[in-house]
């Protein structure tokens, strides 16, 4: 297997802290257990979603960098309802990541992760 890339295990290590760190924000906000359907249970599915992009991006999984492109995309669009600022800081950080996990580098440790899984 080809080594991972510092900016993967950058990449991954954020959306896993992202997704951790938002879950821990927004627990003072969740008095009961939410119901299905409801905004605050959205909130966790998201989240958990970035962890899990995280840590399956660690694990070499191409989806799970796919995942997180549109996971960020999501957030840019949710941006645009919030402040400037908020949508600037969404879209650079889609642009930055995108960039990162699509370079050779990385396109070559998820490859190469693939090919070792369908080869044996």
């Amino acid at each position: 297997m080809k080594r991972r890339p510092w900016s993967v295990i950058v990449v991954a290590c954020f959306f896993v802290v992202a997704g951790a760190a938002g879950i821990v924000y927004h627990l003072p906000e969740w008095k009961a257990v939410p119901a299905l359907g409801s905004r605050e249970m959205w909130a966790v599915v998201v989240r958990l979603l970035a962890i899990l992009c995280g840590i399956f991006m660690l694990l070499g999984k191409d989806w799970a960098r796919w995942l997180a492109v549109v996971w960020l995309a999501y957030h840019v669009v949710l941006s645009a309802f919030h402040t400037r600022f908020e949508l600037i800081f969404h879209a650079v950080l889609l642009v930055v990541f995108a960039y990162v996990l699509f370079r050779p580098a990385a396109t070559g440790y998820f490859q190469s992760v693939q090919k070792e899984i369908t080869s044996v």
